[in-house]
């Protein structure tokens, strides 16, 4: 079965002169490839002609056409298509009451889709996107699985939903006042106060919700959704700008629903904390953006190291070349003392209204990325925002240096109408458009077939890319980069752990990063700064150490254990008064075991 894809935002672009008639102008393949028509003055394929062999070297330049083949057994599979020549999710994941799902995948697979499907603000319409079936139609479809009762009460009005979108941003723009307020209104099984102490929000209850950090907001969103009174709960991506200790309360929170018998479905990108949270999991895999498929259910560990190995036993499909594997030991190299010094800061201090940061001395050396650890609210951005001299400290001061600096804020938003290219082109100029730009960062971030598009109509996660890169483009000698991993799924963060790495290393560069993902801060850091104190009081910056010990004081104060995989070598977090987590805090190794 061949698919033919068509992305609207790219076919057909303004420098393209020639009009779209039967024939696509951008494609010029010519009658033995897509044949082409215009419905409501947009462009549809009408029949595909090419076998998708890959090789033919007429192609559609701006990329606006993936064609794709499948296996003929997934037709009778599809759950909905958007339209024609437009994403195509085949199956669905099925609800376990009692137990947690969580849904794992590369970005643009379909899980955010899968789930507005669950929380029935998307009817599937089964491929049938021009006379889309009712509910006795997608009932027998899906008979003899656990989504024919699901579907069922769904048709009948029986089954309550709440559901949290991947998205939190509009919520301060929807809800005007406090967050007690805000909880108070959604808090229908009574539980607030546990809600509140579970998810450590006391501190926030009297506060505008316009004025909440990205964290905090996120656990505000988690709270109004697990105080509803429902029967299935679907949180999409629960743990985005939450440090390593909130996003495991936070987990434990969620899996309390389902040891109170409800079902709970979750898109987590962060591997430690769905192995944490999820009892099954769910593999998405595809092309993004073309199909996505939803794999059977498989337990949580194996579920994880499936998708690690890129390699489905019981369906036999490989779906990545490469499989996934961590290091389970630390860098031993050690020779910071003999490379050039970049910068060298002395103790400061900055103190606003109602916080102080104290930050001790340190250096940076050139071909260093520093990871920096620590707790939200503790002071790590507004570090970054000294070093790139955004705010001025009121005790010491910066070396007047003429280091370059380039600065990604932790949070991004397209601000302008222009393209990909032309954004990228408006931060690093001409170096932007060079063979070794493309290589080293636009190809590894997957931005090459993306650079036409328009920055307002990105996604989060591929704004995020772009962000990364645009920094990455500056002529610049540091680089201070604020939550790269923010909406990448997990081969995406290792892909700009590389990038970011192969940039420093290579060019003589430096790298501050701040990160709340484990995996992704041991893949990229050669040092890290830990930051410690008392979140939203006073937050002390300490000197870079190497990572082992790095890790050890910030997971130590963080009281969080990680234990490994025996397979493929990645973490897991240890339950709390575990056998392992007792003995690891007793040797002293909180990540990395010996």
């Amino acid at each position: 079965m061949r698919v033919a894809v068509l992305d609207p935002k790219s076919c057909n672009p303004p420098k393209c002169t020639k009009e779209c008639r039967r024939f696509c102008p951008a494609v010029r393949m010519g009658e033995d490839a897509v044949v082409f028509e215009k419905e409501d003055s947009q462009p549809r394929i009408v029949e595909i002609l090419c076998s998708g062999c890959g090789i033919c070297t007429r192609k559609c330049p701006f990329k606006a056409i993936s064609i794709v083949n499948i296996a003929d057994e997934l037709e009778k599979d599809t759950s909905h298509r958007y339209g024609p020549n437009s994403f195509q999710l085949f199956r669905l994941p099925i609800p376990a009451p009692g137990a947690v799902t969580g849904l794992v995948g590369a970005n643009g697979t379909g899980k955010s889709t899968a789930l507005k499907i669950l929380a029935l603000q998307l009817k599937p319409n089964l491929g049938e996107f021009e006379q889309p079936p009712e509910w006795p139609e997608i009932i027998r479809y899906y008979r003899g699985s656990g989504l024919q009762p699901y579907f069922e009460k769904a048709a009948r009005g029986e089954l309550k939903i709440a559901y949290k979108p991947q998205t939190i941003s509009a919520i301060p723009e929807t809800y005007k006042g406090t967050v007690e307020q805000l909880l108070a209104a959604t808090d229908e099984r009574e539980i607030l106060p546990e809600i509140v102490k579970q998810l450590e929000l006391k501190g926030v209850l009297q506060r505008d919700i316009k004025v909440l950090s990205g964290g905090e907001l996120q656990r505000v969103a988690i709270a109004a959704v697990m105080t509803r009174d429902a029967d299935v709960y679907l949180i999409d991506e629960p743990t985005s700008y939450l440090d390593v200790y909130q996003r495991v309360r936070t987990a434990r929170a969620i899996r309390s629903l389902a040891a109170e018998g409800k079902t709970v479905i979750s898109v987590v990108h962060d591997l430690a904390v769905a192995d944490y949270i999820s009892d099954y999991v769910c593999i998405f895999y595809g092309k993004a953006g073309t199909y996505g498929i939803v794999s059977h259910p498989h337990g949580v560990r194996e579920g994880i190291n499936i998708y690690l190995n890129g390699y489905l036993p019981d369906s036999n499909v490989r779906f990545r070349e490469e499989e996934i594997r961590f290091s389970t030991r630390p860098p031993t190299a050690e020779y910071w003392d003999s490379v050039e010094v970049l910068l060298e800061y002395e103790a400061m201090t900055k103190s606003f209204e109602d916080f102080k940061l104290i930050v001790e001395p340190g250096q940076i050396h050139r071909g260093e990325v520093i990871g920096i650890l620590g707790a939200n609210g503790i002071g790590k951005t507004t570090f970054v925002r000294l070093l790139a001299k955004e705010v001025e400290p009121d005790i010491g001061a910066l070396p007047e240096t003429e280091i370059k600096v380039s600065y990604k804020p932790q949070y991004i938003k397209a601000e302008e109408d222009i393209t990909v290219i032309e954004g990228l082109q408006a931060a690093g100029g001409a170096v932007v458009l060079t063979s070794v730009f493309k290589s080293d960062v636009l190809r590894p971030l997957e931005l090459t077939e993306m650079e036409d598009r328009l920055l307002t109509e990105l996604s989060g996660g591929e704004l995020q890319r772009v962000a990364i890169a645009a920094c990455l483009a500056r002529k610049a000698d540091l680089y201070l980069i604020d939550e790269p991993s923010a909406f990448l799924d997990i081969e995406q963060r290792l892909a700009t752990a590389k990038v970011i790495r192969h940039l420093v290393h290579e060019q003589g560069k430096a790298a501050l990063v701040v990160e709340h993902d484990m995996v992704s801060i041991s893949a990229f850091a050669d040092t890290i700064a830990v930051f410690s104190g008392q979140p939203g009081v006073e937050g002390i910056s300490h000197s870079p150490v190497d990572i082992r010990t790095g890790m050890n004081s910030f997971l130590k104060e963080m009281n969080v254990t990680f234990r490994r995989d025996h397979a493929t070598g990645r973490p897991r977090v240890n339950k709390q008064d575990s056998r392992l987590d007792r003995e690891q805090k007793q040797r002293g190794e909180y990540y990395y075991v010996a």
